[in-house]
Order: C-alpha cells, then structure tokens, then sequence
C-alpha cells in the first residue's frame, strides 16, 4: 500500500496505539519462580516478586460482573499483586453464581460446566488487566472426607477435574492452592492425585513448571505435611484470626526447614471480625488495623515471602439483603464499605519498604535486638537484615517506645537512621551518625500512643546510598 497523505499516517498512528493498548492489557503476566535462594520469589525475567495477597474467596461464585470490576479497581490501586480466590468454594454447588451456572453438573467434578468456566476465565482476564496474579484453589477442601462416598472426595475424579484446570489454565501463570482451611492429615491420598492433575494438564498445555501450594486451618503450614513434596513450591500458612498471632513462629519454622522454600501467612486475622472469632459477645474486642499491620511486619521480618491481608464481607461480597448471612463474628458491614477500612491501605506499606532495599538478600535475624525480643506478638521486636549487613529493619509494636540495636553488626563506618511509619509510609530521617557496636532508638516524639502507635527504625550503611525508606 502506498501512504500519500498525512492524514493516512495519523489514521495508521492511531490503529497501531490502538493495537499496542489491546495486546499490553491482555499480555499475561510473567510466570513467577522460586528465587535463587530458595526463600522468595522472582519473576521470569529476574524482578523480584513481593506477594501482597486479599482473600476474595469467592469471587468465582458470588460478585456480579460490575462488583468484581469495583473490587479490583480498589485492590491494584492499593498495590496488591495477589488475588486469592477459590473456584469452587463452600457454597459453590448448591448456590448458582450471578449468571446461574453451577461449576459441575450433578455436583460431579467428572462434569465439568463450560459456561460457569467461561464466565471465571472473563474473571482471571480481569485480574491481569489489572496487573495482578491469580492464586486459585480448585475446591474449598474443609469439611471432606475421604471415606465420605463423595465425588469431592474421589482421588480419582478430583485428579480429572484438576487436568481439566491444569490444561484450560496453565498458561495463566496462577498460582495454586490446594486443600481449603483443612489439615492434610487424612486428605493426602486426595490432595497429592489433585496436585498430580494440575501438573499433568499443564503438561498437556505445554508448560513444565507450575507454582502449587496448600492451604491448612488455623495455626497450621502446609510444611505439616508436605515439605519433601517435589509438587509443593512454596509453603502456605493460616495463622489463625488472632490478635496475640503466632504467625512469626510458623514462618521461622518454615524458614528454617530443609528443603528450603519460600513461605507465607495466607491467611491472618482478617480486619474487622472478632479475636478467635467469638460469635457469642456482641462486644468481644475486634482485629483493628494495628492489629493486621503487625501480623503483617512480624510475618515479614520473621523471613515470609510476602503477605495477605483479608476481610469477611469482602471475601464473601456480603451486603445486607444479599443471599446469605455472615457469621456472628463478622462486623455486618456492607462489602463495598470493608473495602474502605484502614490496614487494606496500609499493607502495602511493607511491600514498599521491602522493596526499597535489595529485597532478595534479606534475612531474618533477632541477634540485632539487645535484650528480651519478647515472646508474644503484642509486645515483640523482629529484625530483618541485609545478607551483607548493609540495611536493617526492625519492628517496634505499639506500646514499644524505645529499642536496643546492635548497630555494630551493620557494614560500613557510618550509619543512617530512619522511622518508617506503618500507617502512612512516610520517612523521617533521624541521623546519620558513626557506627557503635550499640544504640538505643526512641520513636519520634509526640507518638506516645500505647494502643496504636507501631514504628519501624531503618539502619542504612550510608555508603549504600539507598533511597529512603518505601521509595524506589
């Protein structure tokens, strides 16, 4: 074709930004692998990964098409990378999604539904259009038994449905999760024929290396059960809806476990519903955004891989009036209102600060606390480190005014103090001062508040010339 006419040029200008725009909104995202170190993740191309994960369980099932669209609007603009919902979840066969499909006919996995199908591969297109990752269990596993005569519960069916995901899905880069708030300790047989399905479809698909995990009930990691699983890349751990969290342990355990993987609190206190989810007390004490910021931090500096934040009417697109009733632990909130709450913005504070320093040479390490780092989650210090000593982060929960450091494990000769501020993000520089083998750090005056008051103090080897804290 000849061009003779600048208005020729404008049109073709216009069609190829046109074709640029479609074919960069539904490029998929890069696949994700397990770091060099065995500890954190990577994308395809090197960039390290940080998992900022929400609990949307049942955004397959329960959303209308206009409502997923409101969620992940929110949830990008608050810099979450990870989507965790549950394809087939507790309510999935016996309650049609907004369009009346049931995923499999006669409540058989053998029988798949393609339009229930279509309608989640609209939903997983909207996720990376969005510039974010999938993390997808197949089937919300709490309440199976293998003995049960359920087709749920059939290895053998569940290994043929997983195929089926495995194939329609592996190219996706998902990450996947089997189980559902459930302990593995009878469900083996059925979760290692599930996990064998996923890879054996993603196979079919032409991709050799999928990223598969477990999600267990409360208190528990999927290291429980299958560590030496050559399937499982990545630990998973609920900590439990706890505002005294153990988290921080389960993932030291995790870190320090042969053969090393990554790990992560998939599930933490969820803002918002009662401490160990007491249903009988109006009044019981709910987790506040204090609480979520420090399970967060602890989980973090403790060695985890990421984080996720969660919340009861938003996993369930719960509004009053709607189908359904929330647990008497829930706060009865509308789910567009729970997107509002304060930690859902304040989570991706941690992700900035790690991302801030070389994040893929951090290393937990409690030697940097001088004096008692205390053993419960309210009242505990935890320090992370870089690999070569050069930056330092430790964690100051509420009520915590002053803390110890051994400044002197740091390299170079001069020492940059910052305070990073768990609520905000913001920086205040404190000093840069010569190195001693120890100082003790006060928080920044005028913060005196025992109830919600938490810090983080930043120590730079100020040769590093690093940004300052959750700047890139």
């Amino acid at each position: 074709m000849r061009i003779t006419h600048k208005t020729d040029w404008f049109l073709i200008g216009v069609m190829l930004m046109l074709v640029g725009s479609a074919t960069a909104a539904t490029a998929p995202p890069q696949p994700v692998q397990v770091s060099e170190n065995a500890h954190y993740f990577v994308k395809a191309d090197g960039t390290p990964f940080f998992w900022l994960g929400d609990t949307a369980w049942t955004i397959f099932n329960h959303p209308k098409p206009d409502e997923v669209d409101a969620y992940l609007d929110d949830r990008a603009s608050k810099g979450f990378t990870v989507i965790q919902g549950c394809m087939v979840v507790w309510d999935a066969l016996r309650r049609p999604n907004p369009d009346g499909q049931l995923p499999w006919v006669g409540g058989d996995p053998s029988k798949i539904n393609e339009a229930f199908f279509t309608n989640a591969d609209s939903i997983i297109d909207k996720v990376e259009d969005h510039g974010l990752y999938m993390a997808v269990l197949p089937y919300w596993t709490k309440g199976t038994r293998l003995d049960s005569g359920r087709p749920s519960a059939d290895p053998e069916k569940m290994a043929g449905y997983c195929k089926f995901l495995g194939k329609r899905y592996g190219s996706r880069n998902i990450f996947w999760v089997l189980g559902g708030d459930s302990p593995a300790t009878d469900l083996q047989p059925l979760i290692d024929a599930e996990a064998a399905g996923l890879i054996a479809g993603a196979k079919e698909a032409g991709v050799d290396k999928i990223m598969i995990t477990y999600h267990p009930t409360g208190r528990q990691s999927s290291s429980l059960w299958f560590q030496d699983r050559p399937w499982l890349a990545f630990d998973s751990i609920q900590s439990g809806h706890f505002i005294d969290t153990t988290n921080f342990q389960l993932v030291g355990n995790d870190y320090a476990k042969t053969p090393v993987k990554p790990t992560l609190d998939m599930e933490p206190g969820y803002e918002n519903i009662t401490d160990r989810l007491v249903r009988s007390n109006p009044d019981a004490r709910r987790i506040a955004a204090v609480d979520v910021r420090r399970s967060a931090y602890l989980a973090v500096f403790a060695g985890a891989a990421g984080h996720t934040y969660g919340n009861g009417e938003v996993y369930e697109f719960w509004s009053p009036g709607g189908r359904g009733a929330m647990p008497g632990w829930a706060a009865q909130l509308p789910w567009r209102e729970s997107l509002k709450l304060p930690a859902s913005s304040q989570v991706q504070y941690v992700r900035y600060l790690i991302e801030s320093r070389p994040m893929l040479e951090r290393m937990p390490d409690q030697s940097l606390i001088v004096g008692d780092a205390g053993t419960r989650a309210v009242e505990r210090f935890d320090a992370l480190r870089g690999a070569d000593g050069s930056y330092a982060f430790v964690y100051l929960p509420a009520g915590k005014r002053k803390v110890t450091v051994q400044t002197g494990k740091l390299s170079g000769t001069t020492i940059s103090a910052w305070w990073y501020d768990p609520r905000t993000g913001a920086a205040m520089h404190l000093d840069d001062s010569a190195k001693t083998d120890t100082r003790e750090f006060a928080i920044p005056a005028g913060n005196n508040d025992n109830i919600n008051t938490d810090w983080v103090l930043v120590l730079d080897d100020v040769a590093k010339n690093y940004p300052a804290p959750g700047k890139h």
